[in-house]
């Protein structure tokens, strides 16, 4: 059987623009957005806000859709997980270049696999493991303040040190308090590159689905507090709304547990990625090729399958840099219909809970909104 590469072409304009447009407005200069001169940015990056979720609720959404045009919608990364898309972003290059290419994915100097938004520990140093400059090291070089907004418990983590390094960072545990604080860095600074994060809509995706109560009272609650920041930009104060992934509703009855198939997990020696993105990494000497093959004659129907070779082939990571290559799957396993994969014999099966998920291919994963306010507004 061929191997099942995604045909579908990814946008000319990335997530991974986003934010290096916004510090290039800053500076006067063309950028891939075509923003125009600012005297201070604001990014905020809405974790989970799809544009399929965005326009399926657009009733509860008013103010961010109104503002919404036709072209501000943009691929973000591959995996369409957390790790991958807000490091594309703070670093403007692709998940192969930057190196966290996935949600779980392989340590091999310690033979583990690690979890790149909280398994960060002494063996997984962040400057070496991402090390690639942020746009907030880029804009310091020429005296330009940056600053991340986001929720304490994030501010001095691992995942925090490696894609925030340059900013200043700035705790708040509600939306609107992030945006009071982004209010007063904007009254402070001169000029100013800010960054906030609001990971509400995620959370409660993952808990309930996005097409719970809870999760529409998050989006009602975030258009409320954008409108009322929104009124308050000055001429030369631009903002961006964008986000680093969809997300899609997964019922427990559509769990494929995997390793019930036993050739499925033969050879198979650590299971990473996210339940719709399998990254398998093969024992020694298995054929990565041979094993790619056995998944697409059980899972080809309803999965993109391929090996690393392939999907490096195909540009899904982008340029890849040699001491990342080894973090990527030798086979990958991306979900097309709405099912999500799982390992029964994994000792802790509390993930399997999640009702929302993400990661894979499709665009209800990967298409995100950039809505443009304040001196961006077109």
């Amino acid at each position: 059987m061929p191997p099942m590469l995604p045909v579908r072409p990814f946008s000319a304009v990335r997530l991974a623009d986003v934010l290096t447009s916004s510090l290039a407005s800053l500076r006067s200069q063309p950028n891939p957005l075509g923003l125009p001169p600012a005297g201070k940015a604001l990014v905020l990056l809405a974790d989970g806000l799809g544009m399929s979720n965005l326009r399926a609720r657009a009733g509860h959404a008013r103010f961010l859709t109104s503002h919404l045009a036709k072209t501000d919608v943009v691929d973000g990364v591959f995996p369409a997980t957390t790790a991958a898309g807000i490091a594309s972003l703070t670093t403007g290059v692709a998940p192969g270049t930057h190196g966290l290419v996935g949600y779980k994915v392989l340590d091999a100097a310690n033979d583990r696999v690690v979890n790149q938004l909280t398994g960060w520990d002494e063996r997984m140093e962040p400057h070496s493991w991402q090390n690639q400059p942020t746009v907030f090291d880029t804009a310091a070089e020429t005296g330009i303040p940056s600053f991340a907004v986001g929720p304490k418990r994030f501010t001095d983590s691992g995942f925090s040190r490696a894609v925030l390094r340059g900013a200043g960072y700035v705790p708040a545990e509600t939306i609107g308090a992030r945006f009071d604080a982004a209010r007063a860095i904007l009254d402070a600074e001169p000029t100013a590159l800010i960054y906030l994060y609001v990971p509400e809509l995620d959370i409660n995706a993952h808990a309930h689905g996005w097409e719970s109560a809870r999760w529409l009272a998050q989006l009602e609650n975030l258009d409320a507090e954008t409108a009322g920041f929104a009124a308050t930009l000055r001429p030369d104060e631009g903002m961006i709304v964008t986000a680093d992934h969809g997300v899609v509703d997964v019922p427990a009855a559509k769990q494929v547990l995997f390793d019930s198939v036993p050739a499925l997990v033969t050879g198979v020696r650590h299971i990473g990625g996210d339940p719709r993105c399998l990254q398998l990494y093969t024992e020694a000497g298995v054929d990565a090729d041979a094993l790619a093959d056995t998944w697409r004659a059980v899972e080809g129907e309803r999965a993109w399958i391929f090996t690393r070779s392939e999907a490096v082939a195909a540009g899904l990571f982008g340029a890849v840099r040699d001491d990342a290559a080894a973090r990527i799957g030798d086979v990958i396993v991306a979900a097309r219909k709405l099912i999500a994969y799982y390992d029964s014999r994994e000792p802790n099966q509390s993930a399997r809970s999640m009702v929302g998920q993400h990661g894979s291919l499709t665009d209800e994963e990967l298409r995100v909104p950039v809505i443009r306010l304040g001196a961006y507004r077109r």
